[in-house]
């Protein structure tokens, strides 16, 4: 605003000291001599007095120009400083705004790091949480443990009077071996059975499933050779009916061809009459072409019955009428 502010003034200055020059110059080009005294001077001194006058313009106007660059220096001088200062302090905000992104940047890092380093500290507590659970769970169940072992004490001391009192085995571990052996067969004999048992229902089943689908296939072709009979006669005697339509169709069928036959003489008798008026030759790809030909004698009788009419029309018209000739 500062720098505005100067150099509106300096615009202003400027238009005032034009202004100046312009109406002192005119003024004093605008000077004349009383007239009293311009009849008593001759063209030589008037043009002394107006080379004296041109003198003390050109004066004055040096004087202001010196003026005038004075003050236009002493703009410049103050204008440069301001833009000196203009650009200390863009470099005082561009410093200001940099210190202010380091200082947003360091901060935002600062947030981050301790943001980690308590979702760190929050994760070691739960993972400490979740050990302490587990060593709660463990000296439970090592509680278990002992209370199970101080159970089955009774049990090892009964094997070990098993193995004084047996000659087939040495030690404890081979009766438990035993043991496991016998158990481990006995499961294997369990699920045989419940594998077997549950074959024999899936057999049972399949064997139910086939017997009924059997069944109705049974049911099913029977009804379907009920139909083929019903069918068988009905074909019978559609047949005895259908032989005495095929004779039928036989004798119809030789009166239509002959018919045929005479249609298709008349229309190739047509067209070679046809060929015959035009003075032409009937082109070989028409022989036999029964529809084409029909089809070309058609557009001939539509031609001549039109050039037939023309020819009447024309002739009504040139005939005269009795009643506009008069009395002969």
């Amino acid at each position: 605003d500062q720098i505005a502010t100067e150099y509106k003034f300096i615009v202003q200055m400027a238009t005032a000291l034009e202004d100046y020059f312009k109406t002192t110059f005119e003024n004093r080009l605008m000077v004349k001599m009383p007239e009293q005294e311009a009849d008593h001077l001759t063209p030589a001194t008037r043009l002394l007095e107006k080379k004296r006058e041109m003198a003390e313009v050109e004066q004055a106007l040096a004087a202001q120009k010196e003026e005038f660059q004075m003050k236009m220096e002493t703009l410049q001088q103050r204008r440069d400083e301001l833009q000196r200062k203009e650009q200390k302090l863009k470099e005082s905000l561009l410093k200001f705004d940099k210190f202010l992104k380091e200082n947003d940047l360091k901060r935002a890092r600062a947030l981050k790091k301790a943001k980690n380093e308590q979702d760190l500290c929050r994760q070691k507590d739960r993972e400490i949480e979740k050990l302490v659970q587990e060593i709660e769970e463990l000296n439970a169940t090592g509680r278990k443990q002992k209370s199970k072992l101080k159970k089955y004490t009774i049990y090892r001391q009964f094997l070990e009077k098993v193995v004084e009192q047996s000659d087939e085995f040495d030690e404890t571990q081979e009766i438990i071996s035993r043991y496991e052996t016998l158990k481990q067969t006995r499961e294997d004999l369990l699920d045989r059975e419940h594998r077997n048992q549950d074959s024999i229902e899936t057999e049972r089943t399949d064997l139910i499933k086939f017997t009924e689908l059997r069944t109705n296939e049974i049911l099913g072709y029977n009804n379907e050779l009920a139909n083929l009979q019903t069918i068988l006669e009905e074909v019978q005697s559609e047949t005895v009916k259908w032989e005495s339509e095929w004779a039928r169709i036989q004798t119809t069928a030789a009166k239509k061809t002959l018919l045929l036959g005479q249609i298709k003489m008349a229309t190739h008798n047509l067209l070679t009459l046809m060929y015959k008026h035009l003075q032409k030759k009937m082109p070989p790809s028409e022989a036999g072409q029964t529809l084409l030909q029909l089809e070309k004698v058609q557009t001939f009788i539509k031609d001549l019955t039109e050039i037939t009419n023309e020819i009447k029309r024309h002739e009504g018209a040139a005939v005269p009428n009795p009643h506009l000739l008069g009395p002969v």
